[in-house]
């Protein structure tokens, strides 16, 4: 075991690097890294290779961690904009109320049956259930990235991990300190207060401060970005050790609650902050992970034995479920979807570095202490650090490594459109599509395009679109639209034909780039867009229809045109004078197609809606959006 301050720097570094590297292979084989984390820590660590052990930072590790979660946390916030939370309001909340309640209990009445040992106490059963309760970004967010779910689960997923990792903390450490003799003795709701309420004052001020100084950091050019940047790093920190300072685990509530003031504010360099703090967390959190998974000795796992396993299941296939279908009752959420939510409820770093705390903390008790008290507290450590570890290994690899899987088969992925081609037309067009919530892919080959588009935000998947590999690997299985968009004609017209022969892609759009290809194109059943036609018909709408062309084409347009699927039962069989006044207000039914007419055309007030009917709605923007959800039922 490498413990001397010579192998230290080489250590850290190596750890990064492997993390790094375990980054990269999961986003290759588009599974979460947190597993690859997991299996670095436990190869390079006691249980394996046996390089890093208790004594390899010595007494730094609880601070390094601390100060990660700090960062982890602020930048799981700082990217939960209200707006996202008002897609399952009702969901989210009961999520981290009713849910957090009955994950508690659930787990501790599990944990106090499983485990015959007189060691196990209530106490230590409400222990192990709190610090269960956080599921948290850290393992959330790998899985969200590589499974495009609809934004309201996202929605519900995210808030309930940054909630819940900070309800988790401050609950666990309250309920410790009725475990832990040595511990100093409060009240529960008291401690409880103290602690919230400290992070949410800290949080608040230093979010503020940090609104006003990055005003100021704007009026001076140049390094403003970087300033930005390392300020909001900054802020995250003292956040979080200033909270800490004044009640103990009030920093993950000081972190959160910056991170989320900060980021539903307008403030200049957003998108550098964003960037900036992705890679730093990116950074920690490998390192963290790695580092912790490494401590765990096999002797904790394999001590908790059937006991720890029969948690395991109880909490992933019965609590979890059950405090998903309480929270979601009649909400939007499909069954499929709950039945997703319910499979990904992974526990991440919160639980990870409290739980390894909590265990120091009681063995070092057991010293101050002789006799039967020593030995019981050495055992309530070893019990609390291999169950919370054994869940955690469990539910990460297990449902982080399945959930692409698992979302597949049950069908909660939105149907992709597919734009091969990420020049200027395909960014463009990439740009209105994302904007109305389609869930977008780009194929591009180019390097330098590959590189453009994702700093522009899109999914970009490397590689020729004319390769049936490259489109099946973009999600071809699973697209209602492929759009070819390249400036090569030949290409276009290949890429169309393997959308529609081998994936049976229901809309296939090609561009052409020479307009006497047009003709050729459409004989072969391509629906074409000629370049060279789309630009005359935006001039002539320009000269023709000036109002409508700005309405429908501006930036930061109030005004949009979609057209929607009828669904909603609701709707179905009504006139349209009786679903006009239940349509959102400036919101109007231009146009109806389905089987009975050929064209689409303007309907008259006896026209009766039909299932499958196509309509055309137009309005304020908002009010479409509003419009397109009540008529496909949503």
């Amino acid at each position: 075991m490498a413990g001397s301050s010579g192998l230290l720097i080489p250590l850290v570094a190596g750890i990064i690097g492997l993390g790094v590297l375990a980054q990269v292979l999961a986003a290759r084989l588009r599974v979460p890294s947190i597993i690859f984390y997991l299996l670095v820590g436990v190869i390079i660590g006691q249980p394996g290779l046996n390089i890093i052990g208790d004594g390899t930072f010595g007494g730094a590790l609880s601070a390094i961690v601390g100060l990660a979660v700090a960062i982890i946390v602020f930048e799981g916030a700082y990217h939960l904009r209200f707006d996202r939370l008002r897609e399952a309001p009702a969901a989210t909340f009961r999520l981290v109320t009713v849910g957090a309640a009955i994950a508690l209990v659930g787990t501790a009445i599990a944990v106090k049956f499983a485990f015959s040992s007189a060691a196990v106490s209530w106490n230590l059963a409400f222990l192990i259930g709190a610090l269960l309760v956080a599921t948290g970004p850290t393992v959330i967010t790998p899985i969200l990235n590589v499974v495009p779910v609809r934004d309201r689960v996202a929605a519900a997923l995210e808030t309930e991990g940054i909630v819940n990792d900070v309800t988790a903390a401050i609950i666990a450490v309250v309920i410790f300190e009725t475990v832990n003799p040595v511990a100093s003795s409060e009240g529960l709701l008291r401690a409880f207060a103290l602690r919230l309420g400290t992070g949410l004052l800290v949080g608040l001020i230093v979010a503020g401060v940090l609104y006003y100084l990055l005003q100021y950091v704007d009026l001076s050019p140049g390094d403003a970005p970087r300033n930005s940047r390392l300020l909001v790093l900054a802020g995250a920190l003292i956040a979080y050790a200033g909270a800490n300072t004044i009640a103990t685990e009030a920093g993950v509530a000081a972190a959160a609650t910056a991170g989320m003031a900060l980021g539903n504010v307008d403030h200049p360099y957003e998108e550098d902050i964003e960037e900036f703090k992705g890679d730093i967390t990116l950074l920690v959190l490998s390192f963290v992970f790695i580092a912790l998974a490494a401590q765990l000795e096999p002797a904790s796992l394999i001590d908790v034995g059937l006991a720890g396993i029969i948690v395991v299941l109880a909490v992933a296939l019965f609590i979890r479920p059950l405090l998903v279908f309480v929270s979601t009752v009649g909400d939007r959420f499909t069954t499929n979807e709950k039945l997703f939510v319910s499979f990904v409820g992974p526990r991440g770093i919160i639980p990870a570095s409290v739980a390894t705390l909590f265990a120091v903390e009681l063995n070092a008790a057991a010293e101050e202490v002789t006799g039967a008290q020593a030995e019981l507290l050495g055992t309530q450590a070893d019990i609390l650090l291999g169950t919370v570890f054994l869940v955690i290994f469990a539910t990460a690899l297990f449902e982080g490594g399945l959930a692409r899987y698992i979302a597949e088969k049950l069908d909660v992925i939105p149907m992709r459109v597919i734009i091969v081609g990420g020049g200027q037309v395909g960014r463009a067009l990439a740009a209105r599509l994302e904007d109305r919530g389609e869930n977008v892919v780009i194929i591009e080959h180019e390097e330098e395009i590959v590189e453009r588009a994702r700093n522009d935000g899109y999914a970009v998947e490397i590689g020729d679109g004319t390769d049936t590999d490259t489109l099946r690997s973009a999600g071809a299985e699973n697209a209602k639209t492929v759009v070819a968009a390249t400036g090569d004609d030949d290409a276009n017209l290949l890429v169309s034909q393997l959308a529609s022969s081998k994936f049976g892609v229901e809309r296939v759009i090609a561009r052409a780039n020479n307009p006497d290809n047009v003709e050729a194109f459409e004989d072969l059943g391509v629906r074409t867009i000629s370049s060279a036609m789309a630009t005359a018909w935006a001039i002539d709408n320009q000269i023709e229809r000036p109002a409508i062309a700005h309405w429908m084409t501006d930036v930061g347009r109030s005004g949009d045109v979609q057209e929607v699927e009828v669904k909603n039962q609701e709707l179905i069989g009504k006139p349209i004078r009786d679903v006009g006044p239940m349509l959102p207000d400036a919101c109007l039914v231009a146009l109806v197609s389905g089987e009975l007419h050929e064209n689409a055309e303007v309907p008259t007030a006896d026209y009766i809606l039909e299932e499958g009917d196509m309509v055309t709605l137009l309005g304020r923007r908002e009010s479409v959006r509003d419009g397109m959800k009540m008529v496909s039922g949503d």
